[in-house]
């Protein structure tokens, strides 16, 4: 197989953010603020420095506020020039230009594996990157650009994993896999959401995927799950029966943002990190009686 360059990813937003109740009941969980960004952000931000230059969003019936958020505002930037706040303008511009954009409606939420689908038509006949808004990573280097180096070497599916307590492994797809190197995988097996007792490994398959156009057949070819859902593992099964597929154990830290409990810990560990005020948001936490 001839390796191509990545130069697409897809960003599934349609979900109903229901973990995130009421707060996503009128925005779209894709918008939270974490720290001065919303979630969604940060990870087209990872995509373009692993060197994507499209991306395409699937959204959903109130997101509309993503498309604005990665569009020209202009009387916001009149106004910022008005008040000669050049710093703040140009990091607004800068989000316009990050990369371009590519809009599709989901028209019902039928799952992760229904809304890859959707982006066939767009993605076309070459390998692509997917990107789940959840799952914010600081990383020193783009888990997504660590991904693809992987995929140079083995021009197949990459999934991106990380070793989980066996009593969380009903949260995750889980992988049956032969190591055959550091951190590369050769996947036997997929199961979603199995039982820690039932669970062949403890590898999870965290939301960073690199997907050969093979997907969309199998996509088409998934029945339909629990609650007439098509699941991107049940696709990723059907796929493994003509392709070999991999996982990656990737380099980073890791929260799972779509969670309450994990919101709040990346926003603390994120604003430490901000050099704005980090400094004297650690010196608040340290005074706090906890």
């Amino acid at each position: 197989m001839i390796t191509k360059t990545i130069t697409k990813a897809v960003f599934p937003a349609a979900g109903l953010g229901t973990r995130f109740l009421p707060a996503t009941k009128a925005s779209p969980k894709e918008m939270l603020p974490l720290v001065d960004k919303p979630l969604i952000q940060y990870v087209v931000e990872e995509a373009v420095s692993s060197g994507i230059e499209q991306v395409v969003l699937v959204t959903g019936r109130g997101k509309r506020a993503i498309e604005d958020h990665f569009d020209v505002a202009f009387e916001l930037e009149e106004e910022l020039k008005a008040k000669g706040k050049h710093k703040i303008l140009s990091e607004v511009q800068r989000i316009a230009d990050l990369v371009t954009f590519c809009y599709i409606r989901q028209k019902k939420a039928l799952g992760l594996g229904h809304a890859v689908l959707t982006a066939k038509r767009v993605v076309g006949n070459e390998p692509f990157a997917v990107l789940l808004g959840d799952d914010i990573i600081d990383a020193q280097t783009p888990v997504l650009k660590q991904m693809i180096r992987v995929h140079q070497r083995y021009p197949a599916t990459i999934l991106a994993i990380q070793k989980v307590p066996r009593s969380q492994t009903g949260q995750y797809g889980i992988i049956d896999a032969k190591r055959i190197e550091n951190g590369v995988y050769l996947v036997k097996d997929l199961v979603e959401k199995p039982a820690p007792n039932e669970a062949p490994s403890n590898l999870a398959i965290i939301g960073r995927y690199i997907l050969t156009p093979e997907i969309f057949p199998a996509l088409e070819h998934t029945k339909p799950g629990k609650g007439g859902e098509i699941q991107l593992t049940d696709g990723l099964k059907l796929l493994m029966e003509r392709q070999p597929i991999y996982a990656y154990e990737f380099e980073g830290n890791r929260y799972d943002a779509g969670d309450k409990l994990g919101f709040l810990k990346a926003t603390v560990e994120m604003g430490l990190k901000n050099k704005e005020f980090g400094s004297e948001f650690r010196s608040y936490l340290q005074k706090l009686k906890l």
